[in-house]
């Protein structure tokens, strides 16, 4: 529903709808014939619903929303305004068919009428239940990078549940009872509002602005970050102190080098939209709801377009490193799953993955068989391959029959440690010998594993619940110089995640760039889906 329909529902239709649904029961008393009118009218509703069809079956047809007394009744009331509240939680009003609804229980006169009113109450249920508690989308079908697994529970156990349950507690219970999701919301909210009253004003021009610098730019930099909420309000029209300072707040707000200066990219960022800002939380309320699972109460959560990776416990970070993520090519992308850390791999050998060795290295070793010495390339038997005596250029990306490995040491394309959740994406986090890449902004350069810019202070983290002395446990395996594999003992989860908008834990909204455009395509499958913005207001 639009904010208009919304309140033309609270003020005059509501008024219709509760005198329909709530006043007086639709289905009070029914005679033996009516009775069987009604079943059969039901079976018939409930037909082409596999899910509803066996509610009905379960429950001898019995009605849940249309019959007499106060179960009923709350029934009705509960579902009544969770469906004007859809919007509140980037749902689409239009998915839900209010005003069908409503049309269909006034003009109910026969007890058919009545079997086909109760099976759409439960129909048009079952998708608010879903869509509020697992999304409306389907993740893959959205991008393939997207592999996140939802739990989709059964629609006959969303409709026993609300029949066994006080529905204004059930219906409070279906969305992700998260803060990330609650204040989320609340940043929607502000955001409408905002945009309703005008958004942050003037766009800044010019391609930097730093100390010292004066006129009609920054004096549109000042109104755009006061609207903004990053400066407090005043007239200078001087980049001041107080101006660098609001510059540095909004570009670690923003993921950005928080050096005080606007340049090309943080003017870019100030000049995004708020409707923008709002497709994020939008896009990212819908991607809450995917994770229908708790992350745990101590886990790893890495944000790819944050590019850091973070130890959670109970809510709190406790550790935090930058990180370097698969490049922006299809093939390279890093995916988008959770799983289970189990173990950590020290002074690791690199075993080149097949699509590495035969689309980057075979081609090479064709013009030269010396080429990436530092990899040993190893028959089926495990026995090291003489280069000198081999033409590499009989073999194609299909036939070549070797394989690849580069044994443990600090030139190590993995580095000195590497962290494993096996998957079967071979996705893990892991040191690098490529320290400058942590150094840019914008950190997408591996072949989708993540590196750890900090990878020695992300082990002493894991090994803190098992050792006393973690630091000493962890140097100790590496300078043996052997490769060795390290248990945890208590696993953690962990989720790759990527969220362009999230709140901070100082409870302020934080934005990222769509690295991979993937926010952009969920975005536009929500708008098909009858996602709109709201208008803005003058």
């Amino acid at each position: 529903m639009t904010p208009r329909f919304r309140k033309n529902l609270s003020q005059k239709s509501m008024v219709l709808l509760t005198t329909v649904l709530i006043s007086a029961p639709l289905w009070s008393s029914p005679a033996i014939a009516q009775v069987t009118a009604y079943k059969q009218a039901v079976a018939e509703a409930a037909s082409s619903s596999d899910d509803v069809a066996a509610f009905y079956r379960g429950s001898d047809y019995a009605p849940i929303w249309t019959g007499e007394g106060a179960a009923d009744t709350a029934r009705r009331a509960a579902l009544i305004k969770a469906l004007s509240e859809v919007e509140t939680h980037g749902l689409p009003g239009s998915r839900y068919d209010v005003a069908g609804l409503m049309e269909q229980m006034k003009s109910a006169r026969t007890t058919r009428d009545v079997g086909m009113v109760e099976v759409a109450l439960s129909r048009v249920f079952l998708r608010y239940a879903r869509d509020v508690q697992t999304g409306v989308l389907v993740p893959s079908s959205v991008d393939p990078g997207i592999v996140r697994n939802v739990f989709y529970p059964e629609g006959v156990s969303y409709l026993n549940g609300l029949a066994n349950s006080d529905p204004a507690d059930y219906f409070a219970q279906l969305p992700p009872r998260t803060q990330e999701y609650t204040l989320l919301r609340k940043e929607k909210l502000r955001l409408e509002q905002l945009i309703a009253d005008g958004g942050w004003g003037s766009k800044v021009t010019g391609s930097k602005l730093e100390p010292g610098d004066g006129g009609a730019s920054v004096v549109s930099l000042r109104n755009r970050l006061i609207r903004m909420g990053f400066m407090a309000p005043n007239a200078t029209a001087t980049y001041d102190a107080e101006m660098e300072k609001a510059v540095q707040r909004f570009q670690l707000a923003s993921g950005l080098e928080a050096d005080g200066v606007a340049g090309s990219g943080t003017i870019s960022e100030i000049n995004t939209p708020a409707e923008d800002r709002l497709k994020s939380v939008i896009v990212a309320l819908e991607r809450e709801r995917w994770i229908t699972r708790d992350r745990g109460d101590r886990h790893v959560l890495v944000n790819l377009t944050d590019f850091t990776a973070k130890i959670v416990e109970r809510g709190q970070v406790v550790f935090e490193s930058r990180s370097v993520i698969g490049k922006n090519q299809h093939d390279r992308r890093s995916p988008e799953f959770s799983d289970v850390m189990e173990h950590m791999i020290i002074n690791p050998s690199w075993h080149v993955p097949r699509s590495i060795v035969t689309k980057e290295y075979l081609p090479a070793l064709k013009n030269n068989p010396h080429a990436a010495g530092h990899i040993l390339i190893t028959d089926s038997r495990g026995r090291t391959v003489d280069r000198s005596s081999m033409d590499f250029t009989q073999f194609s990306a299909r036939s070549f029959p070797f394989s690849m490995r580069q044994p443990p040491s600090s030139r190590n394309a993995l580095g000195l440690v590497k962290f494993m959740f096996p998957n079967k994406h071979n996705i893990y986090l892991h040191d690098t010998p490529q320290k400058s890449l942590f150094a840019h902004e914008t950190r997408a350069y591996s072949h989708g594993c993540i590196r750890l810019a900090d990878p020695f202070g992300f082990a002493y983290a894991l090994l803190s619940v098992q050792s006393d002395d973690p630091k000493d446990a962890f140097h100790s395996v590496l300078k043996s110089g052997r490769e060795t594999k390290v248990e945890l003992e208590k696993p953690l989860p962990v989720h790759l995640i990527y969220r362009t908008a999230f709140i901070s834990p100082k409870g302020q909204a934080e934005f990222r760039r769509d690295v991979y455009g993937r926010d952009a395509k969920i975005w536009d499958a929500l708008s098909q889906a009858g996602v709109v913005l709201p208008a803005v207001q003058g």
